[in-house]
């Protein structure tokens, strides 16, 4: 593969992972832990911090696959690229739409049971971790 395309596409991957580890795994539980945040306004919060996580993922994606694909990659690199692809579509296309339902219905003052949509986002979360640590680490041996 290309070692410049490798380059951009391995930074950028662990730019991406670290936001993921950063939000998803630290700030997200932290927050309703803080003094004084109830449900509705971490909530709130969560929506515009993940709304601007997924845009920055969906551009971060979009580098990665145009660094990959233009530096003529091994098919492990190009499988496990569009793995991660796939991965991010699934959590934007299916599981946060139902999410933003169910936050859309606690925000108008429903009493709602807990969401089995939050263990699927994480569970996408867990494996596009591992996905993402496999990508960078195959550009890094490129």
């Amino acid at each position: 593969m290309n070692t410049t395309a490798a380059a951009i596409a391995s930074a950028v991957t662990f730019v991406w992972l670290g936001m993921v580890l950063a939000i998803s795994f630290l700030e997200a539980p932290l927050k309703f832990r803080a003094p004084g945040v109830t449900i509705p306004i971490g909530l709130g919060i969560g929506r515009l911090v993940f709304r601007a996580l997924n845009l920055v993922e969906t551009a971060l994606a979009v580098v990665v696959i145009v660094a990959v694909a233009a530096g003529g990659p091994p098919a492990r690199v190009a499988g496990v690229t569009a793995a991660v692809a796939v991965l991010l579509l699934a959590q934007l296309a299916f599981v946060r739409p139902r999410l933003n339902r169910r936050s859309d219905m606690v925000l108008a003052g429903e009493d709602r049971p807990r969401s089995r949509g939050h263990l699927a986002y994480v569970a996408l979360e867990t494996v596009k971790v591992a996905v993402l640590i496999a990508l960078g680490v195959s550009l890094l041996a490129a």
